[in-house]
């Protein structure tokens, strides 16, 4: 079930540090990842906001379980994926699809995503959304800070070695509403949330799912 949500109880915390995931995931994408142009990726100064998503897992205990996290980078608003069937390619391709397709086109400009196999099938999910999907170098988590750090913030609801088909999507609903909601000190103390409800106003379209 799809829930939408850009409000919700305002929480301060400190920054996490930048997290490190387990190396497990990674594998040889060479032959099917779609070419990472870091020219196109790269925001000037000068260049409006290009509302460019960057995308990722954390992972459960054995790497049984896993939560599909999504973080536009302008308003560093994130989306929190619910994967009951697991995190294989299969399941990220449906459940991906599913979540690109309820945000709005103007949030739907491009995905960078770390090298892990679950996005093996990469091709399909931008053919069924149109939104072209990019691969960071190996060993570059630079390349989507902006998720590592929201994935870091999330580690306090959803510790590393813990169950995570625990948590239901409603839960995930939550904790997403929480972080959307906090302060952030990079965004001049507003919350995602405002930010994005900014955005979404001078466009006239619709919030997006704060998660699926």
């Amino acid at each position: 079930m799809s829930q939408f949500s850009i409000s919700g109880r305002v929480i301060c915390g400190q920054r996490a540090a930048i997290p490190s995931e387990p190396s497990m995931r990674q594998g040889d994408l060479s032959q099917t990842r779609h070419p990472r142009v870091i020219g196109t990726l790269r925001q000037s100064r000068n260049h409006p906001p290009q509302q460019r998503k960057e995308g990722d897992l954390i992972v459960g205990s054995a790497s049984g379980s896993a939560i599909a996290t999504l973080v536009e980078r302008t308003t560093r608003f994130v989306v929190l994926v619910h994967l009951p069937n697991g995190h294989s390619a299969t399941a990220l391709h449906d459940a991906l699809i599913g979540a690109l397709n309820l945000m709005p086109v103007m949030l739907r400009r491009s995905l960078t995503w770390d090298q892990g196999t679950e996005l093996a099938r990469h091709v399909e999910i931008t053919k069924a959304t149109g939104v072209p999907i990019f691969f960071c170098d190996p060993h570059s988590p630079w390349q989507r800070g902006t998720n590592e750090n929201t994935n870091g913030l999330l580690r306090q609801y959803f510790p590393k070695g813990t169950d995570l088909n625990a948590h239901s999507a409603q839960r995930l609903l939550e904790v997403a509403t929480e972080l959307n909601e906090r302060p952030r000190k990079t965004l001049n103390r507003s919350t995602p949330a405002d930010l994005l409800s900014r955005l979404t106003s001078k466009k006239e379209i619709t919030p997006v799912a704060s998660t699926i």
